[in-house]
């Protein structure tokens, strides 16, 4: 009876085999059918739709085992697993840029820009663990994010130089075929790329590329470039996937208020004795 199974489930696994790695299907035939791009009343992929990363790299872009997070919340504050979204899985830091990565990885339950519910940046937004909504136009594009109400505008148009620099930069873009390019520079250096200590300073330049790859999927991918921090130009790239809930919409997420503690806590008047 064992020997039976057994066969049987070779068999199978040897149909299986045969379908999946069929030499007359390529690889892209494999994984991806064609469809048809929805578009805008100009012409343009519609974009437009509540968005939301399905991965853990605002955890550590980097391959990642679990770990132990806040102690005082045990499995609930804990590191969940996750593979890299870096292509190659390497990020070229300068010497001096790795000291300070590895001083943030020790400092990260306060130093993380997230817990303090500051501005998520370029690109971290993108992959939070909340969701984001883009209203395109044909002059611009609007991205409204849950966490901490953050937002920018993307200009369809080339930019001067940001007068200033910000959290959130300065945003232009372009159309390359169906693929949505956007441009990023005007940074102020604080923000974080995630919970690990991965950094950039005021020199980060972000090259954005949005690609439907079904009506419901964006392709999406980052070139990052920051002569200050990295030895060269890194990429990151993931799937984002649209909300299909018939409610689907952004929710409030006023962070400031779970932080002041944090913030503010030690300007607290203590008791006179």
């Amino acid at each position: 009876m064992q020997n039976r199974l057994g066969g049987g489930l070779i068999a199978i696994a040897a149909i299986a085999a045969g379908a999946v790695f069929s030499p007359s299907m390529s690889p892209s035939a494999a994984q991806t059918r064609a469809f048809t791009v929805p578009r805008t009343a100009d012409g343009k992929p519609d974009l437009n739709g509540i968005w939301q990363a399905q991965n853990t790299a605002d955890w550590d872009l980097q391959a990642h085992a679990a770990q132990a997070g806040r102690p005082d919340l045990g499995a609930i504050g804990a590191v969940p697993p996750g593979l890299s979204v870096v292509e190659g899985n390497e990020i070229p830091y300068r010497p001096a840029a790795l000291a300070r990565k590895k001083e943030n990885f020790e400092k990260r339950m306060t130093a993380d820009p997230e817990i303090k519910c500051y501005l998520p940046g370029v690109p971290r937004a993108t992959y939070q663990p909340f969701p984001f909504q883009i209203i395109q136009t044909p002059a611009a594009i609007l991205i409204s994010y849950e966490f901490a109400s953050a937002s920018r505008v993307i200009r369809m148009a080339q930019l001067k130089p940001a007068p200033v620099d910000s959290w959130m930069g300065q945003s232009s873009g372009r159309w390359d075929g169906d693929t949505l390019v956007v441009d990023v520079t005007g940074f102020n250096g604080e923000a974080w790329f995630d919970r690990s200590g991965n950094f950039a300073s005021d020199s980060l330049h972000v090259i954005e590329r949005y690609t439907l790859i079904t009506p419901d999927a964006v392709l999406y991918e980052a070139t990052i470039e920051d002569p200050k921090v990295f030895t060269r130009p890194w990429k990151i790239s993931m799937p984002l996937y649209r909300h299909l809930e018939k409610n689907a919409q952004l929710l409030e997420f006023k962070c400031v208020e779970f932080a002041e503690e944090l913030l503010y806590g030690h300007l607290r008047r203590k008791p006179v004795k």
